[in-house]
């Protein structure tokens, strides 16, 4: 037995020396041909199992979790038709012979064991099966003492993911205890039996030991047995560690920027620190280098992105470039860092069709931010700049920069009565480019006092705060004279918030179903205080240093805010009433819910605007919904109705259809022409004295053609002047292991224009190989998309 043992466990180290990590799950594709074998062997007669005894294992996958680590050291079972032994000599089993420990079978013809040399051979039908792979092979020859082995005429077929291929000769080697494995003549490629697309063959394939890489010399790419390119040395990865190398190259074609070529090369510095090189070659541009760099340290983690590109024959610029560092990180549990520093060489950078992951930009401006953050029990502290790269041809922006803000809040919760305390305060200094737009610094204080009060089915919230602010501001050249050098402003807010729950068990055409009706009552005051003397959103147009006018849906109708920030605090005495109810199914999932809500005001708010209408007394109704049908309809629906007017001032709906793999989702959004000109500055021109509002039509589809060939095609329509303003189609095609993807898209160059009658158009090809780690398919998408292309999204929010 010991001997036995002793073949087994050289015979499973000699054939366990393949390729990629085993996944802990199987792709989708080995997971239909599990679940036919599965079906076959349910289907199977004892007739069938006889015939072939190794049935019941053949392409199954064992996760590596329920494989046993100490298989070594497992009971063997043998069972062979004949077996023979003379001491000193040799044994000999013989027909059929299966040996299984644990989750690994060998099965073999004939096995021999030769002494005194202990030399173990199998011949005919040799098998092997682990649960990640399985093997068959014409001899296996392993050396007891030495541990090294020999399997010739070999074929390996993963069983836990995509991948097979053969090899002439696999050889292990034992060198001063480390192990060296060896394959002649190898190859390796995810596309199933019968299946010539592509694969990897190489003269040799060596792996150090238990090294997360393997080196293939003379390697080549074929395509239907067909050389592609070649390479002399080629090092590729066999587990899910990270090694140095280059990683699976990408092809595009793009209309835009022409053949695209990517060759990322992998550098594995240390355990906590990466780079990532990627030469980019564009035949209608140039080269484009990127390089990441990426660490994880005691002080946070955080990446820095260069991209380089000497000459854009595009463009009249020699030299282009981008740069970012990101880093966040926590301190002694109780400091926290981040920063998001990005800067790129012209302003024209986004826009010229240059692929690019740098920064976050917003209104034409690229963001530059740090934050240096303490909290503890009562405290929150918070040290940030924030500064912008002007994307202008004039390098100036309009946006406010941060040149420092210092902010804290103290809490204190559960003091006398049961009253909650919290004090925000901030120091902040304003600065921007622009000559019309004064600067300052302000000081704000705003102490709370809250008592909250709930049972299951009633809550209660009363809130009292005073908003202190203090202005230096200086007016430059802005010509606005209101403006004062020193403000002080104090506005007292008081506020009472009241919700009730209730629920009922009702059926709608025979499903049982579980309705809560949630009314909602607030009483808000604040002082009417004069604030001209601020630059604020109120009382100038585009006015405010970090303000703007919040969007009154159905939940800001209880905030007690109109406007962001603490430039303009709006006066009120009012009172909101609004109410939602929601239907859960029997497994308490959300399958419809509704809110309606409106503001009655006890004093008219001071109108806004110049059209001299008097002011209501009660705002527009506000109303959401959102709708789900056994997981396969939705809707999500939003309108802010002013009834006094008869108009809509703003809404949105979007409806989607999900089944398989279609998806069908129509949208609308609309916002008047008053609402943008009353309390938002208009982005649409001027024509004959009047401004369009928004009104546009989306729709994105998706479906398969066939069992390969999938569509998706977005449409995107302005219903002001009945013009496009992006359209994109795209086909992928997907075998079992490749993907080709062909995606056309045109859009408006400057949708904000008069009649914006220019387009441009794109057309990108794409080609994967699928099954192979770091290699992550894409439908159909090149990175020559001018930052355009509006890719489909869920916009739906209830628990689905």
């Amino acid at each position: 037995m010991s001997l036995t043992s002793h073949s087994l466990l050289a015979t499973m180290i000699g054939l366990a020396i393949y390729g990629p990590a085993m996944a802990e799950d199987a792709t989708s594709l080995h997971k239909d041909i599990n679940n036919k074998h599965a079906v076959a062997e349910d289907q199977s007669t004892n007739k069938a199992i006889t015939n072939d005894p190794l049935a019941m294992v053949r392409g199954v996958c064992i996760a590596p979790k329920d494989r046993k680590e100490d298989t070594n050291n497992l009971p063997i079972n043998i069972e062979a038709n004949s077996a023979k032994a003379k001491n000193k000599h040799q044994a000999v089993y013989t027909g059929d012979v299966i040996v299984k420990q644990g989750t690994r079978t060998i099965a073999a013809d004939k096995v021999t064991l030769q002494q005194p040399g202990n030399i173990v051979t199998a011949k005919g039908n040799v098998f092997y099966h682990d649960g990640g792979i399985e093997m068959e092979a014409k001899q296996l020859q392993s050396d007891l003492n030495t541990k090294d082995s020999q399997l010739d005429d070999a074929v390996y077929r993963m069983t836990c993911q995509a991948g097979r291929g053969e090899a002439e000769q696999i050889d292990k080697r034992n060198v001063d205890g480390t192990q060296f494995y060896k394959m002649k003549d190898g190859t390796y490629t995810t596309c199933p039996e019968g299946d010539k697309s592509w694969r990897f063959a190489a003269g040799s394939l060596e792996r150090d030991g238990e090294s997360p890489f393997a080196d293939l010399y003379n390697a080549r790419f074929e395509v239907f047995n067909v050389p592609v390119f070649y390479l002399p040395w080629l090092r590729i990865p066999v587990t899910k560690e990270r090694m140095t190398g280059f990683l699976y190259p990408t092809l595009t074609y793009g209309s835009r920027n022409g053949m695209e070529y990517e060759a990322p090369f992998y550098w594995n510095i240390a355990p906590n620190y990466d780079l990532t090189l990627t030469p980019k070659y564009m035949n209608h541009r140039g080269l484009q280098t990127t390089a990441k760099f990426r660490y994880l340290t005691d002080f946070g983690e955080g990446h820095l992105i260069g991209e380089y590109m000497g000459r854009d024959k595009k463009t009249d610029y020699d030299k282009r470039w981008g740069f970012q560092w990101k880093h966040s990180g926590i301190i002694d549990e109780n400091w926290l860092v981040d920063i998001d520093y990005s800067k790129v060489s012209d302003y024209e950078y986004f826009n010229s069709g240059l692929d690019s992951s740098i920064g976050e930009r917003e209104d034409n401006n690229l963001l530059q931010t740090a934050e240096v953050s303490y909290r503890s029990t009562n405290w929150d502290t918070m040290l940030m700049v924030r500064d912008f790269q002007p994307l202008t041809k004039s390098g100036q922006g309009t946006q406010y920069r941060l040149m420092p803000q210092l902010s804290s809040t103290y809490y204190r919760n559960n003091l006398a009565y049961g009253l909650d305390f919290k004090m925000p305060m901030s120091i902040s200094k304003f600065d921007n480019d622009a000559k019309n737009k004064p600067t300052a610094d302000r000081i704000t204080l705003e102490p709370t006092l809250t008592l909250p009060y709930a049972t299951p089915w009633w809550s209660v919230t009363t809130q009292a705060k005073v908003n202190y602010a203090h202005y230096n501001q200086d007016k430059k050249e802005s010509g606005l004279t209101d403006l004062q050098d020193n403000v002080d402003r104090v506005v007292p807010e008081f506020r009472v918030n009241s919700s009730l729950y209730f629920e009922r068990d009702t059926s709608i055409l025979g499903s049982h179903y579980t309705q809560s009706l949630e009314p909602q009552i607030q009483y808000l005051y604040i002082k009417d205080v004069d604030q001209k003397g601020i630059y604020n959103p109120f009382d100038y147009v585009g006015g405010g240093y970090d303000s703007t006018r919040l969007q009154q849906d159905y939940y800001g109708l209880f905030s007690d805010r109109t406007y962001s920030g603490n430039d303009y605090i709006a006066p009120a005495n009012q009172f909101t009433i609004g109410a939602s109810t929601r239907y859960f199914d029997e497994n308490f999932k959300e399958r419809f819910s509704l809110s309606v809500g409106q503001i009655f005001y006890i004093d008219k708010p001071v109108n806004q605007g110049t059209d001299n209408k008097e002011a209501k007394s009660y705002s527009a109704t506000a109303v959401e919904t959102e709708f789900n049908l056994d997981d396969n309809l939705f809707l999500k629906s939003s309108m802010q109705y002013d009834s006094s007017e008869n108009e809509i001032q703003q809404g949105s709906t979007a409806v989607e259809y999900r089944n398989g793999g279609v998806f069908v989702q129509p949208s609308y959004r609309y916002v008047s022409s008053d609402y943008l000109t009353k309390y938002v500055r208009n982005p649409n021109p001027t024509i004959d004295g009047k401004q369009d509002g928004i009104s546009q039509l989306g729709l994105s589809v998706g479906f398969p053609v066939s069992n390969n060939i999938d569509v998706k095609a977005d449409y995107f329509q302005d219903m002001n002047v009945n013009k496009m303003l992006e359209s994109k189609v795209g086909f992928t095609y997907r075998s079992a292991c490749w993907m080709i993807g062909l995606t056309y898209n045109r859009y408006a160059k400057d949708p904000l224009s008069q009649d914006f009658t220019e387009y441009d158009s794109n057309v990108s090809f794409s080609f994967s190989l699928l099954g192979l780690q770091g290699v992550t398919p894409t439908f159909g998408q090149s990175s020559d998309n001018g930052g355009n292309i509006l890719s489909y999204g869920d916009p739906f929010t209830l628990n689905n």
